[in-house]
């Protein structure tokens, strides 16, 4: 009786009479399956880049025909009445607080969410390292809309106190001078947007640092080298340029925040002397503001003012890739 088992059918025969060889028939099957992969890790980075010249593109039409019928310089009007005839509107206020807010959450955030980086890392016991892990990423998953809210209802009513301490101690410098009035200024932005930012910059962060190759932090450990010591001279200068990525993650969320700034902001064309005074505007919170009611002119206004954010994260970006790329060799 033959138990001889079913096989798959065999390969036609080579010229001759022989077989292909397994082993050729295995790299055939290889050579195909990256022929594959090849082909649609290709098709997607061209799908993107034709997303983002798609996105270019509208942005630039639309952009260029509003600013044909617009009477004042489109970079330092200090107005914007897209719905007047003849329309007038300029981005000056929009980007000095777009960038103003952007750079104090930044100050703010990132030397704490690195300190809290290296805590969980290297100095927090596992029992405690991963609840804190846990909750700075859940931060993460706050919809900006709740932190608005909350900064309305609760940050700016709280913050009074310390506008009245910085003017007391800072007020002579002008930047700091508090005249009272809610604290609805560039400053509480920078606030509220450094605490959005703060679980980004963390978690990327302390990833980086727990790659930190241990050998390097063991022997200089046994040269003597104390917790500080190894961790300036191992784990940072290895870190250094995720602590980059991460930084300019979270400045990209800033720069782009919308509700958030919308709900707490009181806008206003105008650029104060102070941080602390009411008023300003920002890009994403203009457009969001603004966009229900514009006309079709005042609509491309408010793309125009979307091209400039969308160009200024493209710069951020890039000049972040060029400051990573002078750091290979701290990179993993």
């Amino acid at each position: 009786m033959d138990i001889t088992p079913a096989t798959a059918a065999t390969p036609p025969p080579l010229p001759g009479g022989s077989q292909p060889a397994p082993a050729e028939q295995s790299k055939a099957a290889a050579r195909a399956g990256d022929r594959i992969f090849l082909a649609l890790s290709r098709g997607s980075g061209i799908l993107l880049l034709v997303i983002m010249a798609a996105i270019a593109v509208f942005l630039t039409v639309r952009a260029a025909s509003a600013l044909s019928h617009n009477e004042g310089n489109f970079f330092t009007t200090f107005e914007w009445n897209a719905n007047a005839n003849p329309p007038v509107f300029g981005i000056a206020v929009l980007a000095f607080g777009t960038i103003v807010s952007s750079l104090i959450a930044m100050l703010i955030a990132v030397p704490v969410a690195i300190g809290i980086a290296l805590f969980i890392s290297h100095y927090a016991p596992r029992k405690l390292a991963a609840p804190l892990s846990y909750v700075i990423d859940l931060l993460a998953a706050v919809p900006s809309i709740v932190y608005g809210l909350w900064g309305a209802l609760f940050l700016v009513p709280h913050l009074t106190g310390l506008y009245g301490w910085l003017n007391d101690y800072l007020g002579w410098t002008g930047i700091f001078a508090y005249h009272d009035g809610a604290a609805r200024s560039l400053f509480t932005i920078g606030i509220l947007l450094a605490i959005m930012i703060l679980p980004i910059v963390t978690s990327v962060s302390r990833e980086v640092f727990l790659q930190a190759p241990k050998m390097h932090e063991e022997a200089a450990l046994a040269l003597g080298a104390t917790r500080w010591e190894v961790i300036r001279m191992s784990v940072l200068p290895f870190g250094r340029s995720g602590i980059i990525s991460a930084s300019m993650l979270g400045l990209g969320r800033a720069l782009g925040e919308t509700m958030a700034v919308a709900t707490v902001l009181s806008p206003s064309f105008e650029i104060g002397k102070s941080l602390l005074d009411p008023g300003g505007g920002t890009f994403a919170q203009n457009i969001a503001s603004s966009f229900k009611e514009s006309g079709e002119i005042g609509k491309d206004a408010l793309i125009a003012s979307g091209l400039v954010l969308f160009v200024l994260t493209l710069l951020v970006n890039g000049a972040a890739r060029m400051i990573i790329a002078r750091r290979k060799e701290y990179t993993a």
